[in-house]
């Protein structure tokens, strides 16, 4: 009776699950994936399907100012580039920001911006000396009534911007992003562990088609506005999938929060690390993969653990009982002892051999 108490305290059954969870979230935090849920964590390995934002995601969100277009003769290039880099100052879009850089290099400078405001989905306005100034959309300009000269050809795989002055167009910039070198890898990892793959952007659907084709996506949704994200996660739910959402806007903060696993860019906004259930430090779309793999391996570990820690009960309790008491073989109380220790040493070691793939 002493053996078989020695033998069922439950050190090992109870430390199970307690040490892989320690390990993991340590691990985890060392190679840059900042675990902020739990249950969202654990249920990664269940993700059959991931949706991407494109910019600043997938894409590196340096946009380069392609070029700068007048349609007034009252406005010059120049003036078009330090009205639209003024009226950008408060904004935290990466298209903003290059609009920014271009008119710096050119020593332009930045104007006072009053009642500045992002327009959701569209883009931003302010007033700069009783001017209204807004930067729209291709879409945005659509819903306005509004619309470019007829003369006027522009790339439809590069991002367009609408300069407005007044409810007038008087000028456009236009802008190109480029594909993360490690977005290409990450998709096809991805992939071959039978996860679908799909980008969520609000750019127009040639760009969104150019860059699914180029990563070998398994669908895109494009020209889709900032609440709009969430009822595209909610369908992909609706069809029996288990969605993980990457992102890095403060746009993408409903979608985070809709999936089943929110996963913030480390470089992207506050909203967006806030919402999000785990994040990226590095900001490399390959450590959606890692995180994923590594799901699987630690509720691996949990199920090892778990099963040594039974089968040490499972196969002592009778001994200790005195089932083979016929034979010749009864556990004694030390040996009891000693046989429980060595079930938690060996449980404590195989979290320990827990480890990240990171190709």
């Amino acid at each position: 009776m002493a053996t078989v108490m020695v033998i069922t305290c439950p050190h090992a059954l109870g430390l199970a699950i307690p040490l892989v969870g320690a390990v993991s979230t340590t691990l985890s935090a060392k190679n840059g994936l900042l675990i902020r849920n739990r249950t969202a964590f654990e249920n990664s390995r269940k993700v059959t399907s991931i949706v991407f934002d494109k910019t600043g995601t997938l894409t590196k969100g340096e946009f380069g100012v392609n070029s700068v277009y007048s349609f007034d003769e009252d406005y010059s290039e120049d003036k078009i580039l330090q009205l639209s880099a003024s009226i950008e100052q408060s904004s935290e879009h990466p298209i903003g920001k290059s609009i920014i850089k271009r008119a710096e290099d050119k020593d332009l400078e930045i104007l006072q911006v009053q009642d500045f405001e992002v327009l959701k989905g569209e883009g931003v306005e302010g007033k700069i000396d009783n001017q209204k100034i807004s930067l729209l959309s291709q879409q945005a300009l659509k819903k306005r009534n509004l619309s470019m000269p007829e003369d006027f050809v522009v790339d439809e795989a590069a991002t367009m911007i609408a300069v407005v002055i007044d409810e007038k167009v008087v000028g456009a910039i236009t802008l190109e992003d480029q594909i993360r070198a490690e977005s290409y890898d990450a998709i096809k990892q991805l992939q071959k562990e039978n996860i679908k793959c799909y980008m969520l952007t609000g750019d127009n659907k040639k760009i969104a088609k150019k860059v699914a084709n180029e990563l070998g996506l398994d669908g895109y949704f494009a020209e889709v506005l900032p609440h709009e994200k969430q009822e595209k996660i909610e369908e992909i739910q609706s069809q029996g999938e288990v969605v993980a959402m990457t992102g890095d806007g403060i746009n993408d903060a409903p979608a985070l929060a809709q999936a089943d696993v929110g996963i913030a860019i480390g470089s992207g906004t506050d909203v967006a690390a806030e919402t999000a259930d785990i994040i990226l430090v590095e900001s490399n779309p390959k450590d959606v993969l890692s995180l994923i793999l590594f799901g699987r391996a630690t509720y691996k570990k949990m199920i090892q653990n778990l099963f040594w820690a039974t089968g040490y009960n499972v196969i002592a309790i009778p001994l200790a009982a005195g089932v083979l008491y016929g034979a010749g073989i009864l556990i004694s109380p030390a040996m009891g002892a000693a046989l429980m220790s060595l079930s938690t040493v060996i449980v404590a070691i195989n979290a320990r051999f827990l480890s990240i793939d990171r190709e």
